[in-house]
């Protein structure tokens, strides 16, 4: 699919969730297993909050202007809403509760939440951020992502 330059960089870190969720909803029982798969699930999730804070600051509010008159921009607000929050809660259980073991479930989990949320983020939510913001609005999305996560041949 192709995607407005400006989120590329996005796309690019969801490739790489896409692959440690996929492989995290297929968890088996193994302590060594769910040990693995959790930490790579947490890692992730921890490298990405310049990602989520993209999300949440910029996206979500260069698109509010829209939630009254575009029903699917609403929906995809509130579904973004919901599923940052269930992400977060479930990583801020898991973290606080360190005395218990991570279950094969919590991993399966948060493995699919995450799929499914960037599923989400691929198909919904960028296509309407291509369709709805401004150029300037796209280039302040591409300027605020990590310099890590852009290539240099893009050139912008």
């Amino acid at each position: 699919m192709k995607r407005a330059h400006q989120l590329q960089p996005l796309s690019r870190q969801h490739h790489l969730g896409l692959n440690i969720s996929r492989h995290a909803k297929e968890c088996s029982n193994e302590t060594s297993d769910i040990n693995e798969h959790w930490h790579k699930l947490t890692s992730y999730l921890n490298s990405i909050s310049t990602h989520f804070q993209i999300e949440d600051n910029l996206i979500a509010s260069a698109l509010q202007s829209y939630r009254n008159s575009v029903p699917e921009v609403a929906t995809a607000l509130d579904t973004l809403n919901e599923q940052h929050a269930s992400l977060h809660t479930i990583i801020h259980n898991a973290q606080t509760s360190k005395d218990k073991e991570v279950t094969a479930l919590q991993v399966r989990e948060l493995g699919t939440l995450l799929y499914n949320h960037i599923r989400f983020e691929e198909r919904v939510l960028l296509p309407l951020v291509e369709t709805y913001l401004t150029e300037d609005t796209l280039d302040a999305i591409y300027d605020a992502s990590p310099d890590s996560i852009k290539r240099l041949e893009e050139n912008r």
